[in-house]
């Protein structure tokens, strides 16, 4: 591979030649795009499409269908949905009913007959998907399709991968092999089964500030391991793989609304078994003992989310005899977010492939910065931008762009006497002027010693270039800071 210089010294040949490797827009197209990319930072009229979805899967055997549970779960955020709903309300003057439409199914590897279940935005859910035994693939994707009912793609958006499992391991699981483990501070759905059948499943979830057991909807818990000897308060987060016997903490991602600590408990015949310390496995019964209660644990009781108190078992003491409702199913959830706004730009062409980008990666300093976007969905249609500052770009593959950082000049006429960081959002944007915001940021951060005091700036002497000149230099090496913001 090249290296930073090499890269940089190809880069700007070929953004020189103008050939077909050109990564700068021309002049006039910029200006105009840095007002509206302005104009976008002002007020960003995002679209956003959020997939829930659970990270294993049970195979579908002979003629039977076990839906996924709990069923994948889509959701439209953001003010661009109106903007766009109201372009198009105003130029097919005859379109009354407009909304959106969405079919999602697993992806297909290959083969056309896949099949899609037409979704509900009032529901939300995919209630009907399953994997049959044909099917032997390790794992998978879900594959969501939206348009305008006026027949307009909108978009092609894919779930995180899935696993496909057989059935729930029971054998003790190992750490050797964490597939199947759930990890302090993952996400994860409860689910509730009165005697196995599908048509009783309830979900843990809140509503209106209050845990309920819902036939409807579920929500995503994070869950962390917390310190046995800490009121409920002070909870400090611990990481590592969660155990039978450890005390969690369950907070709802949607609400961060949050239940007492709770001692998880592996669940054996409706029983808890109360001297288990393996780790916890995808699709396993268990229980939820309220830490220092009296064999106190959650349940449900119809919709309502109740305690519930256990027996004792007189002949066996490491275990304690519980209802129907107090048995869960635990599983670990994903949550992928596709964001995009479409106000600079008429958009014809389906907003997809979302880039999404995932980590940055800051090569080189002084003239020679360049920063790596690592990610994936990237393509050759794309620029990162600094704020409203476009930036020379090279796409390198679906998972890797490389740009030179924008020089700190190109933010503004008062650069030079900047004595604070300056931090600005990174975003994406295609050709035709789609923007792809993300949650990561750049800033440029003065080296303090080489920036005089307030004091000293008010005895320099207006010609003072080489001064400034010093300044800039020493941006220009500056100490640069990535993160992403929560």
């Amino acid at each position: 591979g090249l290296s930073v210089g090499q890269e940089l010294v190809f880069f700007r040949w070929a953004v020189s030649a103008g050939g077909p490797l050109s990564y700068r827009s021309n002049p006039y197209q910029t200006n105009l795009l840095r007002d509206g990319v302005r104009r976008y930072l002002q007020l960003p009229a995002d679209q956003t499409v959020l997939i829930l979805h659970a990270k294993v899967a049970q195979k579908s055997y002979g003629n039977e269908k076990r839906f996924f549970c709990p069923p994948p779960c889509v959701y439209l955020s953001g003010p661009g949905w109106k903007l766009k709903q109201e372009q198009i309300k105003a130029r097919d003057l005859g379109e009354a009913d407009f909304r959106v439409c969405g079919y999602m199914g697993l992806d297909s590897m290959g083969s056309s007959l896949m099949e899609t279940q037409k979704l509900s935005f009032e529901e939300h859910c995919a209630k009907a998907l399953y994997i049959s035994d044909a099917d032997k693939r390790k794992h998978f994707r879900l594959v969501l399709k939206l348009f305008f009912s006026n027949g307009q793609e909108i978009g092609t958006f894919h779930s995180k991968l899935i696993k496909v499992i057989s059935k729930p391991s029971q054998k003790k699981q190992s750490l050797k092999n964490t597939d199947l483990c759930i990890s302090s501070g993952s996400k994860v759905s409860l689910f509730n089964r009165l005697r196995s059948q599908t048509i009783s499943t309830r979900y843990l979830s809140v509503e209106g500030g209050a845990f309920i057991a819902s036939a409807r909807q579920w929500a995503a818990f994070t869950l962390h391991l917390a310190d046995e000897h800490c009121t409920r308060s002070e909870f400090p987060l611990r990481e590592g793989y969660i155990r039978y016997g450890s005390v969690v903490q369950l907070i709802c991602t949607a609400t961060g609304i949050t239940l007492p600590p709770l001692i998880i408990r592996k669940v054996t015949k409706q029983y808890a078994m109360l001297d288990v310390d393996e780790p916890i496995s995808q699709l396993h019964k268990c229980a939820f003992q309220f830490q220092g209660s009296d064999r106190m644990y959650l349940c449900l009781s119809t919709e309502k989310v109740i305690q519930f108190q256990a027996s004792p078992c007189p002949k066996e003491a490491n275990r304690e005899l519980l209802n129907d409702g107090s048995c869960w199913t635990i599983i670990g959830t994903e949550t992928v977010e596709y964001t995009f706004s479409e106000s600079l730009a008429c958009v014809r062409e389906p907003v997809s492939p979302v880039p999404l980008i995932t980590a940055l990666q800051l090569t080189g300093g002084g003239d020679v910065a360049m920063l790596e976007v690592q990610g994936e969905y990237f393509h050759a249609h794309l620029k990162v931008w600094f704020g409203d500052v476009e930036a020379e770009t090279m796409y390198r593959s679906p998972k890797s762009l490389v740009c030179v950082v924008p020089d700190v000049s190109a933010f503004g006429s008062d650069w030079r006497w900047l004595r604070y960081p300056i931090t600005v959002p990174l975003l994406l944007i295609r050709d035709d002027g789609l923007i792809y915001s993300s949650s990561f940021t750049f800033t440029y951060t003065p080296e303090q010693s080489f920036i005089p005091g307030q004091q000293v700036l008010s005895d320099i002497p207006q010609d003072s270039d080489k001064l400034l000149d010093s300044i800039h230099q020493e941006f220009t090496r500056t100490n640069f800071h990535l993160f992403m913001q929560s």
